[in-house]
């Protein structure tokens, strides 16, 4: 079933300039050109066939060095709410919704590495179990739905506005990534 979602590189090259206007378009907001590019290679990066979305193996199919996807991710900073509200305004006017639907979603893990992982309700699994979820506000018509915000939710152990102390605090940031906070505040974009 997912492979029908991923594009060949011979397609990508066949759309290539409608892809590039509408990252033009996406990552406007961009001060920087380069940033705008990486925008870009990021977005046919996600495009790609292949299971595995991490940063070497997008690189890898894109033919370029991960460095330069993994710094565009995590430490140049750039505004995710414009390119969200950009997202979003271009779906609505592609999907016409005829309703918003709030939902959210369980991702079940193995570990607690991941940022929210935490033991709880999740009905994907329809039980208790180790996971994250995500809470999402989507734009449906009767055959479609497009995904306009999301938001990671966190439980209070992941919450570092709940704990008494600095040091507790500190630990928390640590764990969720910062100072690579951007992945965590594209995924947090409420």
């Amino acid at each position: 079933m997912w492979d029908d979602l991923w594009v060949t590189p011979a397609e990508l090259a066949d759309v290539r300039g409608r892809l590039e206007d509408f990252a033009g378009e996406v990552f406007a907001s961009f001060s920087r050109r380069e940033q705008r590019a990486n925008g870009g290679l990021y977005m046919r990066g996600l495009m790609l066939d292949g299971r595995r979305k991490s940063m070497v193996p997008m690189a890898e199919r894109l033919g370029v060095d991960h460095q330069r996807l993994q710094q565009f991710i995590t430490s140049s900073t750039w505004d995710f709410a414009g390119v969200r509200r950009r997202l979003a305004q271009r779906a609505i006017g592609v999907v016409a919704p005829r309703a918003w639907v709030l939902d959210d979603t369980g991702h079940v893990k193995d570990g607690n590495a991941s940022p929210g992982v935490a033991r709880q309700y999740t009905g994907t699994a329809g039980k208790v179990t180790n996971c994250q979820i995500a809470v999402s506000v989507h734009a449906v018509t009767d055959t479609c739905s497009a995904a306009l915000n999301w938001r990671l939710f966190l439980p209070e152990q992941w919450d570092d506005t709940l704990v008494g102390d600095e040091a507790g605090a500190e630990a928390i940031a640590e764990r969720l990534g910062y100072p690579h906070k951007n992945l965590y505040r594209c995924w947090n974009g409420f």
